[in-house]
């Protein structure tokens, strides 16, 4: 298999994969005691093993441990950090019986970073951790068997979004496919919801797949296939062992980004939401127009010339009316889901051959945490003590400055080739209590697989061994450029704030030696944002940037690099990390949250596309025009609903929203008193799509709002004046930019 050549030519790393070269680890569950269940895929098909393990706790002292008993093992560890005493434990069950009691007695909850103790609470990454075992050796991407699912769903009359718990709701297709190329549709014009659900179950035992997959599946789809299944009396049993799935409330974070969810897990599978894949994707991309699976398909050229679009609205009535075209529309869904998987989800496949996690937590866990989990993981192999995370501190950050605001081009970016590692790698800056040169051996280890698998990438033989290797090399950038960020992790056990903050004032130290570079050879620094630098290029040096580039590169210390990032025609430099670009080939790209926030209506989003285009484009003479145009749809109600309406999701029940007003805990919600009024019996998750009506641009929009479903094109009552005032004020925002200053 191609996977097997992965750790050419470097022998393999015990630190980054693990110990034990095990292949073919699909699922690993906890099966009490010392037990687990080891599910493998071979080329006879999925084969499940019993495997144990001593459940393991670290501690500072033996001391801790009230007069252990004959069937716990306390092992010493070498070195000199809090955690140097490790106990072994008979089973699962004791060992817990033992935190709960050390919890007591010394006050610290098990989940603390900073008590006498640690220990994982996760069986299985227990067992993986102290194993040395993954998942995925020796198996390619293709090798696992991946399904997708979707659903479409009927909406009782008056509601505007589905919800599982309302009597008239129901689910009208299931649109199934598979990574082998299988497909298929269960319809309600043929089945009962209960048969349908019935044989969803049947399907998913009978294509036994390693992973579920679906766009939207934790917060939409499996919570609605759970509670109507409860409806009807039937479990969902996808395990493997026939066990119903499990569900229970969670969070995910993407950066800045936190989403709860309910996470579902499925006995011997894993079940990955691309729309996680998705949000991960747009931390490092910030190019994402939304989330949503048919925007994303088309971001990523992956949606077809021939692809079947139903409006949401229609979705209901559709499937009474006409069948067949939901059915494409569905089995589209699936097959854009299957393949945006392939795109962005081969990296995190990779991370799960090296951590010693399932692939589900390997999507869910912080780049930080991950790094931790290798560390820990290596020093319990060589029976080392483990520091204690170190108390957080505050430190300095990346440089980050705006030096021109405007309209400028056109324009060069150039950044330090992975700043961070770089100053990491160049004057081996590592955390102070990693005794055993962990840290920097595994980043040097990385570093050198990622050059390797980029060579290999570019001298591929075939599409899918070019493909292995670009995930491949895309995953060590990931794991390479995590390693900083772990240096000031709170919760890592080897985190060093000492050491963070010296790599980040050497950072700082050569960004400005790139900006004197710059502007020594004539050039006009126009944004700096830690490890890159946009400047208006010379007149002289255009279209030779590159070399321009490797000029001011040759000036800097050895190891550390810099590169042409980018060329574009104009850039719209707002604030610090908020500005325009246009791109040679005329696209805008729009970054930071003060010009793309999702909270804007759409035509105030379309009229800051149209502004900054004009903008950059040189025609800024327009925009007043293009103002007026806009307002002129407006007043002649030429819009539908979408252009101007705002859809939020009812977080609290109706009846805890009332006592949270009565009591003056909240603001009054336009959704919530829409709801009310409604009399219809919304529940949490529900969402309301509303407008506003009246004809004062100031008006209380909780007063003045309006189901966005009661609009009627006849006889348009949308507040004018409201938005328009909107338009004003977002025009005036930017309008400096374009209109000289008025002089008194």
């Amino acid at each position: 298999m191609l996977a097997t050549r992965m750790d050419a030519p470097f022998p393999s790393n015990p630190a980054l994969y693990g110990a034990d070269p095990t292949p073919g680890i699909v699922a690993v569950e906890f099966d009490g005691g010392d037990r687990v269940r080891v599910f493998r895929r071979t080329p006879e098909g999925v084969i499940v093993e019993t495997d144990r393990w001593r459940p393991f706790l670290f501690l500072e002292s033996a001391d801790l441990l009230p007069a252990p008993s004959d069937d716990v093992e306390i092992l010493p560890l070498e070195g000199p950090w809090e955690y140097r005493t490790l106990a072994l434990f008979p089973g699962w069950e004791v060992l817990e019986k033992a935190v709960r009691r050390l919890h007591r007695t010394t006050g610290k909850s098990p989940r603390s970073v900073d008590g006498p103790f640690y220990w994982m609470a996760d069986p299985v990454q227990q067992y993986l951790t102290w194993t040395g075992r993954t998942l995925y050796k020796g198996l390619r991407y293709e090798d696992v068997h991946r399904l997708q699912l979707d659903i479409e769903t009927a909406v009782t009359p008056g509601f505007e979004f589905p919800n599982p718990e309302r009597e008239g709701d129901r689910i009208t297709l299931v649109s199934l496919s598979d990574s082998t190329g299988w497909e298929s549709s269960l319809r309600s014009d043929r089945l009962t919801e209960a048969e349908m659900i019935a044989e969803l179950t049947r399907i998913v035992r009978e294509r036994d797949p390693d992973v579920i997959e679906g766009h939207n599946l934790f917060n939409f789809d499996l919570p609605y296939l759970e509670a109507r299944a409860r409806r009807h009396g039937l479990p969902l049993g996808w395990g493997r062992n026939g066990a119903a799935v499990r569900s229970r409330p969670s969070q995910f974070s993407a950066a800045e980004r936190i989403v709860a969810y309910t996470r579902f897990d499925v006995y011997g599978r894993q079940v990955i939401d691309t729309l996680f894949l998705v949000q991960l994707y747009d931390v490092s991309t910030r190019e994402l127009p939304n989330f949503g699976l048919k925007a994303v398909a088309r971001h990523l050229g992956l949606a077809s010339e021939d692809r079947t679009y139903v409006a949401r609205r229609d979705i209901g009535s559709i499937a009474d009316t006409d069948m067949e075209t939901l059915v494409r529309y569905g089995l589209d869904d699936v097959r854009e889901t299957r393949e945006i998987s392939r795109v962005l989800g081969r990296s995190h496949f990779h991370q799960a051959q090296m951590f010693p996690f399932t692939h589900q937590n390997t999507v869910v866990r912080g780049t930080a945490t991950r790094i931790d989990a290798l560390m820990v993981r290596e020093y319990l192999r060589r029976r080392h003590a483990v520091p204690r995370p170190p108390p957080k501190r505050a430190f300095a950050g990346g440089y980050t400055e705006v030096f021109v605001t405007g309209v400028v081009g056109p324009v060069a970016q150039c950044d330090v080739r992975s700043l961070y590692p770089s100053i990491l790698l160049t004057f081996r800056i590592r955390p102070a209590k990693d005794d055993l040169d962990v840290f920097l051996g595994l980043l040097d280890d990385l570093t050198r697989r990622r050059l390797d698998a980029k060579d290999r990438a570019r001298t591929a033989g075939g599409a899918e061994e070019r493909a292995f290797y670009e995930a491949l090399q895309s995953t060590y950038k990931v794991l390479i450029n995590s390693f900083y960020g772990y240096l000031g992790f709170a919760q890592g056990h080897f985190a060093d704030f000492d050491a963070a903050a010296r790599v980040t004032r050497e950072g700082r130290r050569l960004v400005q030696k790139v900006l004197d570079e710059l502007r020594k050879r004539g050039a006009v620094p126009v944004e700096v944002d830690t490890d890159g630098v946009y400047f208006v290029p010379p007149p002289e040096v255009r279209g030779r940037e590159e070399k321009f580039v490797r000029e001011v590169s040759d000036t800097l210390p050895g190891g550390i690099e810099l590169e042409l990032a980018g060329r574009y025609r104009a850039m719209f430099s707002y604030k610090a990390k908020n500005y325009v670009l246009l791109t040679e080939d005329g696209q805008l790209r729009i970054r930071g949250s003060g010009l793309r926030s999702r909270g804007l209506e759409k035509f105030q989003r379309v009229f800051m596309e149209e502004m900054f285009r004009a903008l950059l484009e040189r025609r800024a003479a327009e925009i007043p025009a293009i103002k007026e145009r806009f307002l002129d749809d407006l007043r002649a109600h030429r819009w539908t609903p979408e252009w101007f309406a705002k859809t939020e999701t009812l977080h609290d029940s109706l009846e805890v929203y009332r006592k949270k007003r009565a009591r003056n805990a909240r603001n009054a919600s336009a959704a919530y008193e829409l709801a009310l009024a409604s009399g219809r019996p919304y529940r949490p998750g529900d969402q309301i799509t509303y407008y506003v009506t009246g004809s004062s641009p100031k008006v209380r929009v909780f007063e003045a709002a309006r189901l966005a479903s009661e609009w009627d094109p006849s006889a348009p009552d949308e507040n004018t004046a409201y938005y328009a005032a909107k338009l004003e004020s977002l025009y005036r925002k930017f309008r400096a930019f374009w209109e000289p200053s008025p002089t008194t």
